[in-house]
């Protein structure tokens, strides 16, 4: 019985119980958010060795980070130096993003080395094989589609991607938004290529019962991919955009009634002003799903430092209603991100789902931020080190004593001995 199906007739799971006590939400309302559709636990039941993740309405705003081997830079080992640094940094979940060489040993090594839930993509394993036959993606059909989509979810997988707004009437009505950026997602690009060369129906839509029977029996989460985010600030919030997810609303209706959990993914780049008429928007039109956003990125032109341009739009979004923050990395818009860069982009995202959290009136971020300034004010480098994001600055500092930048004129230091007298 699947997350949704057991919280629909009031039976706690383990996983659901877990989420209860460290999130700090009773196990009603935590099963009655999930029942209706509102929190997603992503769990799969062929992934053991999993700690299970709440994603959704009245949780802690969660972090995804993104790795993966690509043609250019296919090197297994390396992913899994970034799996372990994402891990360490605080990623609360990492999808397998690869293209290169070997994809099924990839996944499943990525899988058996962590304990954070899984996505993936299957669209790129399934346009990866086809080049790799000499073939056009825009051959394959649906029945392989579908194959490779049950092969991950069998693996282990617990929340798949999949690009079903992409359907024949909103690629029609892209083709007619006189966009700048036109479509930025790989997933959304591929679908819409093989809609107009076969003059059909999205099969991941004409079949989406299909996909809801795959997910149910593996207990996976639909995480319903925005194949039309706004790939510029210019194109935020156009009619394209909006006309996918309207469809993604119907998408998440159909899933709850089938049992099967989901999420929805948004954008993208958008202006700050912009950002909580559409995180709105998009809840409502999506009936208050867990929402995943990619950034927001609030701005185009800072190539090298999107990590910030995301931690920015991303701690708005998430104040405004987003519940799960995809990491942005210094790369982005560059190319495939080294261990260093993985690093960064999680601790960006990380403060800015914290800074979220702070905002929202979260006790136990709120509290967190209380102990730091305790221990700031005690020069205690050991206790900030503990509830800092970034463990590591703190190593070089003697525990006791200023810091480098006042040393001797510490405000905090001479403040506290005059205090005394």
């Amino acid at each position: 019985m699947t997350q949704i199906a057991s919280a629909k007739i009031k039976e706690l799971t383990a996983e659901a119980e877990l989420i209860s006590e460290k999130e700090g939400i009773s196990p009603d309302e935590l099963m009655k958010k999930v029942a209706e559709g509102k929190i997603a636990i992503l769990k799969n039941i062929n992934h053991r060795h999993i700690l299970p993740v709440g994603v959704g309405e009245g949780l802690s705003i969660k972090v995804n980070a993104n790795i993966g081997t690509s043609k250019q830079r296919s090197c297994l080992e390396e992913e899994l130096i970034k799996l372990e640094i994402a891990e360490k940094t605080g990623a609360d979940a990492v999808m397998d993003l690869s293209t290169g060489e070997d994809i099924n040993n990839t996944r499943k090594a990525i899988l058996e080395k962590t304990n954070a839930p899984i996505g993936t993509v299957p669209i790129y394993q399934i346009g990866v094989e086809a080049l790799n036959k000499q073939e056009s993606f825009l051959e394959v059909d649906k029945d392989k589609i579908f194959q490779i989509i049950e092969n991950q979810c069998k693996d282990g997988v617990d929340f798949i991607t999949v690009h079903c707004g992409v359907t024949r009437d909103v690629v029609k009505c892209i083709e007619q938004s006189g966009r700048i950026t036109g479509i930025v997602s790989r997933g959304g690009s591929m679908h819409a290529s093989w809609i107009k060369k076969h003059n059909k129906e999205n099969p991941l839509y004409e079949y989406y019962d299909e996909l809801l029977e795959i997910a149910k029996a593996y207990d996976v989460t639909l995480s319903l991919g925005d194949g039309l985010r706004p790939g510029c600030g210019a194109d935020a919030g156009d009619r394209a955009q909006v006309a996918e997810t309207i469809v993604l609303g119907e998408l998440v209706e159909r899933a709850r009634q089938a049992g099967v959990q989901t999420m929805v993914e948004g954008p993208g780049h958008v202006p700050l002003n912009l950002i909580p008429g559409i995180i709105e928007t998009i809840k409502t039109l999506t009936k208050g799903a867990p929402l995943y956003v990619l950034g927001p990125l609030v701005t185009d032109i800072a190539p090298g430092y999107d990590h910030i341009t995301s931690a920015i739009g991303g701690t708005l979004a998430a104040f405004s209603g987003a519940d799960f923050l995809c990491y942005v990395t210094p790369s982005e818009h560059i190319g495939l991100p080294n261990v260093e860069q993985v690093r960064q982009g999680v601790i960006s995202a990380k403060i800015a789902a914290h800074a979220a959290d702070v905002a929202k009136g979260r006790q136990s971020s709120i509290e967190k931020d209380r102990l730091m300034s305790i221990a700031r004010m005690n020069l205690d480098w050991k206790k900030q080190a503990e509830y800092a994001i970034d463990k590591e600055v703190f190593e070089k500092i003697d525990d006791g004593q200023p810091c480098t930048m006042c040393g001797e004129y510490c405000s905090m230091k001479l403040f506290r001995e005059t205090s005394k007298t």
